[in-house]
């Protein structure tokens, strides 16, 4: 948990110092006042490029220094910081204690998981954005998930370029490269299946309530390391032609299915999937608390607004006693169901002033 959280020339945060308690933490204001500002600084102390997945540039303040900074202490003293400088605004820097580190560090101190209304098409969305979600979700139970994506993703991209240069390839050094895509692509495979299968065995033991079960698979690309080697070495023409890789667990995708009506997400009706993923993320961060012994922390962007009372409620039931909750909406009046367990802040003009 978060004990003290600051915000300096952090969108249109100039300096925003909060102080939040165990429990909920609730950010109310008008659209635009920068509460998702607020959630998108807590995202970045952990891997990865934020809730939005936006450029650091973007995140510097307009009028402000050039670059930013996110700093937060964690209940037992331990200090994260992460930001930019001026001279170099696309350069993330990550400090623990006071000493830099690799941004893959702060996976060791926290754990981040988030909600946002852009995510309600989730199940809509090209297979690219549920493999992002997924990914997000293993990373949470396997720090050393990250690693693999960079290391498949670096090697793939100069695979890709070696076969769209006029002049042939170096057959060892194209070997080379689709061995290390086959060892880090199989190691993301078999991640990516554990996460559901532990996921799916969590949601099964609940019974159904306000929040539908999900039935959940890997579809598309699965094996070990041998057969991705011999699918990329034999399929080098193939993908010169079509200037990418095709096979590999770039081309996975996550299926969900609501188990109650035996119907796939993405025909369900906008309420019932913004209800499963909701579920989804509730049990992820249930098993979460459960393997890696400590709860994550969780961020739910405008979540509240969409919820009938009944659910809202019971959404409210559910996250009671568990990690720091996180939470945004434009009528404080949406939180009156917490009752006085919630430090809660009023956000206006990039000011964050206590409620």
């Amino acid at each position: 948990m978060l004990a003290r959280l600051s915000l300096t020339d952090f969108r249109n945060h100039a300096d925003a110092v909060l102080a939040p308690g165990a429990g909920f933490v609730v950010l109310s204001g008008d659209n635009g006042a920068g509460k998702t500002n607020v959630l998108e600084a807590v995202s970045l102390l952990a891997p990865g490029r934020g809730l939005r997945r936006a450029a650091l540039s973007e995140m510097a303040r307009q009028g402000g220094s050039g670059g930013f900074g996110v700093a937060a202490t964690l209940v037992d003293g331990t200090a994260l910081g992460t930001g930019t400088r001026q001279d170099a605004p696309e350069r993330r820097l990550v400090r623990v204690n006071g000493a830099a580190a690799p941004a893959a560090a702060l996976a060791e101190w926290l754990t981040v998981l988030w909600l946002t209304p852009a995510m309600d098409r989730l199940f809509v969305e090209p297979a690219g954005e549920r493999r992002r979600f997924l990914d997000r979700l293993a990373l949470a139970l396997a720090p050393g998930h990250a690693r693999h994506a960079s290391r498949y993703e670096a090697a793939m991209r100069e695979r890709n370029k070696l076969l769209a240069d006029d002049r042939p390839a170096d057959p060892e050094w194209l070997a080379a490269l689709e061995a290390r895509m086959a060892e880090h692509g199989a190691a993301i495979d078999a991640t990516r299946r554990a996460t559901v299968a532990a996921l799916g065995e969590r949601i099964a033991a609940n019974p159904a309530g306000a929040f539908p079960r999900a039935g959940l698979a890997v579809e598309g690309w699965g094996g070990e390391a041998e057969r991705l080697r011999a699918e990329l070495a034999g399929g080098r023409a193939r993908d010169a032609a079509a200037g990418r890789a095709l096979a590999g667990p770039h081309r996975s995708d996550l299926a969900v299915v609501h188990l109650e009506k035996g119907q796939a997400a993405h025909r369900c009706s906008t309420g019932e999937q913004k209800a499963l993923l909701l579920g989804l993320v509730l049990a992820h961060a249930a098993l979460v608390a459960e393997r890696v012994g400590r709860a994550p922390l969780l961020l739910l962007d405008e979540v509240a607004a969409h919820l009938d009372p009944g659910r809202r409620a019971a959404l409210f039931d559910r996250l009671a006693g568990g990690g720091q909750v996180w939470l945004t909406g434009t009528e404080p009046g949406l939180f009156d169901a917490i009752g006085a367990d919630a430090t809660r802040y009023h956000v206006a003009e990039g000011r964050v002033i206590p409620a």
